[in-house]
């Protein structure tokens, strides 16, 4: 790209306004006309304001025309200075988006071995390229692409370009480009160039995942793809790899199962991914020499190559991706995908900046880069074009790779109407699909209602969201270390804990937070900030590890009793640490690998969670969908502070179900709601969907940090 001097500025900020930039140093920044000058036009603009800024005076002219976007015009001063006519916020104004929207499904390459059609929608580009060239090649090609309707440019090259390489040089406001296709499917090694590539000799036959019945059947388990494998004693061959994670029957050396066929025996329904769409923050050529959590994303449509065994082979990663996710359908649970679409990695270095500068992201009163995600960039996502993007991403994942969910990474950041939008192509698609985010109220510029975050849940129907109100009520507050929930024992937390526990739809005079418990998503632990273990060794470093095993042990039963969408992250079953590291997205793999030798001390913790989870999938109870129905069949029983106990009314099974917790260093009593042969499914030991013995009458004593469940 190169740099172009300019005497004065000019922008096109809406169809017909004009704003010129006079510094003060061109005439004292004095001009009493101004002219727009275009191939056959030669018109004065109508000064409608002027503004003395530090540097420079503004002025806002009017046009008699609306000049044509993408074609060439200068504005020229009374002292006869020129310069040329800019794209400038008229990109973010309703009638851009209405004149350039581009409603085909054919953007990017479509191959076949006689010809490649290229597609890019650049409706700001005076003149655009497509670079070619081959693995041999020294000097490449260029071939001038044709613009077509809605700012679309094409070209169809006629011989088979498999495995050419290719990018588009793209010229805006006289500024040359380089830009890789933001509908890349496939790349070259960290990403410099996309690749046309034969889907065809990309297919991989993935077994079909069992259809859901409810999103409350759901229990999710969240993993990163390396960190599954990269442990000494993980028993995979191919460590930190898609082939590594999709490895099955592999085992440490005391036998002990780990991986996939381990997560499948734990009883959970889905694993969600931490990012795998390609991403920065890892040289491909050598991804063990570094570490990231994949929130740097870079080309979404492009597996990352940093799991692949051969990153410089295009085919690889996709086919490799592929029978991880075939592997993990075969054993009858679904793949969630994280997927990054607030952000981008670097905005002046993302594709979407290059080819249409100044459109795909948000901008401040002040014309400035919103920022809040934290990471300099907001996505505009209530943008026509990007909100198509979007959809067309999410779809192309789910028909390509047979994905079975998404999880919006900071959700809230995108719009209602996105997301409704998303939802809609999904459950048209596959409505059984998963959708879930994380919707934290962001300051970013959009108006408030039409966020996508937990204050709008009801415009949002049939999407979960990451329940925070759950996450502090249960463990303690995230961002206080020393905060203490009530699983912790503080008793403030119990009326709180009582409703989160019923799905956060609202009993009795407490307002929900979701309409359903569809939209709970109900966690304590995920890979940001630190892991439960550690939270408790910090704040409570004098305590006996026995008691603080007891008090996590219950926290994750309570995750998993709740009504909404149980979540747990990998190795919360059997007390994963980081070391204290709160965000380990760059830290080494000895702080963020599952570590199996951890898992083989635990085993008879990770049994009763196992149990937990039996419990829960045999019991519909514990998986009601409807508010109106949870506010009919549960009810909380008259226990003394600080114990919390409930009845559930069963349909199916056991007539009632009874679950009663104890968060107390103390022994505590309760009674039972009646006088009956009760089956215990659980207590501070064992947990079972099959009852361990019986219970005669209705007292009960519960030991220290621990739950009771009986059935009758």
């Amino acid at each position: 790209m190169i740099a172009i001097e300019r005497e004065f500025y000019a922008y096109l900020d809406q169809v017909d306004l004009i704003t010129v930039l006079l510094p003060y140093s061109y005439f004292y920044g004095e001009s009493k006309e101004f002219r727009l000058k275009g191939e056959g036009i030669d018109l004065p603009l109508e000064i409608q304001e002027t503004i003395n800024l530090e540097e420079m005076v503004k002025y806002s002219c009017r046009a008699s025309i609306q000049p044509d976007i993408g074609k060439p015009y200068e504005i020229v001063t009374d002292h006869g200075g020129k310069t040329d006519l800019q794209i400038g916020a008229v990109i973010r104004t309703e009638e851009f988006d209405r004149c350039f929207f581009y409603e085909g499904m054919d953007l990017g390459v479509s191959y076949t071995p006689e010809k490649s059609t290229f597609k890019l929608w650049a409706p700001t580009a005076g003149k655009v390229r497509l670079k070619l060239l081959t693995d041999d090649q020294q000097h490449p090609e260029f071939i001038h692409m044709r613009r077509a309707d809605k700012g679309v440019w094409s070209i169809t090259v006629e011989r088979d370009l498999e495995l050419y390489r290719y990018s588009f040089l793209v010229c805006v406001n006289l500024e040359w480009r380089e830009a890789v296709d933001p509908y890349a499917t496939a790349a070259t090694v960290n990403g410099e160039y996309g690749v046309v590539i034969d889907r065809a000799k990309a297919s991989v036959a993935i077994t079909s995942c069992p259809p859901m019945r409810s999103p409350v059947d759901a229990i999710i388990y969240e993993a990163h793809i390396r960190d599954l494998t990269m442990h000494p004693n993980s028993g995979a061959s191919k460590k930190g790899t898609y082939l590594g994670a999709a490895e099955m029957n592999t085992a440490t050396p005391k036998g002990e199962s780990t991986g996939l066929s381990y997560i499948q025996q734990l009883g959970v329904t889905h694993i969600e991914f931490l990012p795998f769409h390609d991403f920065e923050g890892i040289d491909e050529r050598a991804p063990l020499r570094s570490y990231n959590w994949g929130y740097n994303p870079v080309h979404y449509n492009v597996p990352d190559g940093s799991y692949a065994t051969d990153p410089e082979d295009p085919y690889n990663r996709i086919t490799e991706l592929k029978q991880l996710i075939s592997a993990i359908h075969k054993m009858g649970m679904g793949v969630i995908m994280d997927v990054v679409f607030n952000h981008v990695y670097i905005r002046e270095d993302s594709s979407f900046e290059k080819i249409v500068p100044g459109y795909f992201f948000r901008h401040d009163q002040n014309g400035l880069p919103s920022n809040g995600t934290g990471v300099g960039n907001d996505i505009a996502s209530e943008r026509l074009m990007g909100r198509k993007y979007i959809v067309d991403s999410v779809l192309y994942w789910l028909k390509e790779y047979q994905v079975d969910g998404f999880r919006f990474d900071l959700m809230g950041i995108l719009d209602v109407e996105t997301m409704t939008a998303v939802r809609k192509a999904v459950d048209d698609a596959r409505p059984d699909v998963l959708i879930i985010g994380e919707g934290w109220d962001l300051n970013t510029p959009l108006p408030d209602d039409r966020k996508a975050n937990i204050a709008n849940q009801a415009k949002l129907p049939k999407i979960g969201q990451f329940n925070d109100w759950f996450r502090d009520s249960i463990k303690g507050s995230t961002f206080n270390i020393y905060d203490k929930g009530y699983a912790l024992g503080n008793e403030r937390y119990l009326e709180a804990a009582k409703q989160v526990l019923a799905g956060s739809i609202g009993m009795g005079k407490w307002k929900s937070l979701f309409l359903q418990p569809t939209q709970s998503v109900n966690y304590i632990e995920s890979h940001d900030n630190h892991t439960l273990w550690d939270k408790l060794k910090i704040a409570n470093p004098e305590e006996e590890e026995a008691i603080l095993k007891r008090q996590h042990k219950l926290a994750t039963s309570m995750v998993l009793l709740a009504q909404g969408i149980p979540f747990l992250h990998s190795g919360q079953e059997f007390f994963r640490t980081k070391k204290g590291v709160a965000n380990s997205y760059g830290s080494p793999d000895d702080i963020n690998w599952l570590d199996w030798d951890l898992r083989d001390h635990n085993l008879n913790h990770v049994s009763y969670i196992k149990g937990m989870i039996e419990i829960r999938t045999a019991n519909e109870a514990f998986r009601m969908d409807d508010s109106e129905e949870v506010r009919r069949r549960l009810t909380f029983l008259p226990l003394q502070t600080p114990l919390i106990g409930f009845e559930l009314q069963a349909e199916a099974g056991w007539d009632k179900i009874v679950v009663l917790f104890n968060p107390s260093l103390d022994q505590q009593t309760a009674e039972l709601p009646e006088q009956a042969k009760w089956m215990v499914l659980a207590d501070h030991q064992n947990a079972s969907a099959q009852p361990s013995r019986q219970l005669e009458g209705n007292n009960v004593l519960l030991e220290p940090c621990s739950l009771f469940i009986a059935a009758k």
